[in-house]
């Protein structure tokens, strides 16, 4: 494994007289891919400086380069990489070099809590990895479900199995906790912290960068100079992959072609099979602009921007309500239910006569949602999920177990 810039020991430099210091409980923040280091950060953030619990950010390797990009974002970076050399690229030979990595580490480490996030393969093994040596897990974004194990596939799998040796469940949203509630895993053991990725999206909005991406920068130009729209496209889930995919991009080749005022962005997936479609399908289209995946704050930018959003992503289901953006969710299932509840998004999947009337309507009548509405949080997310942790590390804290989010942000 390799270590970057591991927190120094407790005490004074060598020869001279150790100060007196309280020891912090060490919080490993595991990450692996992009999602994950974004919901992850304002954990990082908020434990930052804190008097009890010292984070510590594991990059799993998974993604390479993606986990960088993402915490740059925030002003950070790992304090551990892992060595995962990968060949197949299967999830077998990922958790077969996960399992050891990890082991070592936490051997190492040996720190109070490990903190995962979401439903990866890297959140799967660093659980397990903890489990096995009775290292309390705290789950963040704990209690999504489709019921379907095989959508979104293997993230369904892998959630429910984390769950049955999470220690803390950290659930966004109310939902959430009465799913993992059916499960009769223990009320003591859940807390409701809405979604820390909500808290992401404010912070990188409030700093309001300007664009970094070349492409982004050209698109905004001919934006400003039509007076045009934007239609946000990301697709990237496996199960999307093939002809699920295609039946997608004709359905935007047809938005673009009705509606002459729209420009569509397309961050492309970086597996060549899904980019090779796009390019395929899309690529010379004179209002289509296909990009390489964009940094976090220039995704913000675009979509602050959007008039209306397709994807299959889960976090852009989260981000978008935020700026009162419609979104089309390609799936046929979602986990995120909330956003198609409070009508912020549309269940859509794959079809392309559907895609096709929904994007119509949307489209047709300027739909805009409220601002400062999202079902999801408040922005506050870390904040509570520092207080949970201070309960599970042994600390003192005054923070009511089960606080609701949405009372503190005034959405019910």
């Amino acid at each position: 494994m390799v270590r970057l810039g591991l927190p120094p020991a407790p005490g004074g430099p060598p020869g001279l007289p150790e100060k007196r210091t309280t020891v912090r409980k060490e919080v490993l923040l595991v990450a692996g891919t992009r999602p994950e280091a974004l919901k992850i950060a304002p954990v990082a953030i908020a434990l930052k400086g804190h008097p009890g619990l010292r984070p510590t950010v594991v990059h799993s390797g998974q993604h390479s380069g993606m986990v960088e990009q993402a915490l740059r974002a925030f002003d950070l970076e790992p304090d551990v990489r892992l060595d995962v050399p990968r060949v197949t690229g299967t999830q077998a030979e990922l958790v077969s070099r996960l399992l050891p990595e990890f082991d070592a580490l936490l051997e190492e480490r040996d720190p109070a809590v490990t903190l995962v996030q979401g439903d990866t393969t890297t959140t799967l093994a660093a659980a397990l990895a903890s489990f096995w040596r009775g290292i309390p897990v705290a789950h963040l974004e704990a209690g999504l479900r489709t019921g379907d194990l095989y959508g979104p596939f293997p993230e369904e799998g892998n959630r429910q199995m984390i769950s049955r040796i999470t220690s803390l469940h950290l659930a966004p949203t109310d939902d959430a906790a009465n799913a993992l509630n059916s499960e009769s895993l223990p009320d003591s053991h859940i807390v409701v912290t809405g979604n820390t990725v909500v808290d992401a999206v404010q912070r990188v909005a409030s700093a309001d960068l300007p664009a970094s991406s070349p492409d982004l920068v050209a698109l905004e130009r001919s934006l400003d100079a039509t007076g045009g729209r934007l239609m946000l496209v990301t697709v990237h889930r496996r199960e999307s992959w093939g002809r699920p995919l295609m039946r997608v991009l004709n359905a935007v080749r047809a938005i673009a072609d009705r509606h002459p005022d729209l420009h569509v962005l397309i961050p492309a997936h970086p597996n060549p099979g899904v980019r090779e479609q796009v390019v395929s399908l899309l690529g010379g289209h004179e209002r289509v602009v296909i990009t390489d995946p964009l940094d976090y704050p220039d995704l913000v930018r675009a979509l602050r921007r959007s008039a209306l959003v397709l994807t299959d992503s889960g976090g852009i289901q989260e981000e978008a309500p935020t700026f009162g953006v419609p979104v089309l969710v390609l799936r046929e299932t979602t986990e995120r239910m909330l956003a198609v509840d409070a009508g912020c998004a549309w269940l859509v999947g794959t079809d392309t006569t559907r895609i096709l009337a929904e994007a119509g309507w949307v489209l047709g009548s300027r739909l805009r949602l409220p601002l400062g509405r999202n079902p999801f949080g408040d922005g506050r997310a870390a904040v509570r999920v520092c207080s949970a942790l201070e309960r599970l590390a042994g600390l003192p804290t005054a923070l009511p177990r089960r606080e609701p989010f949405a009372t503190l942000a005034g959405v019910r």
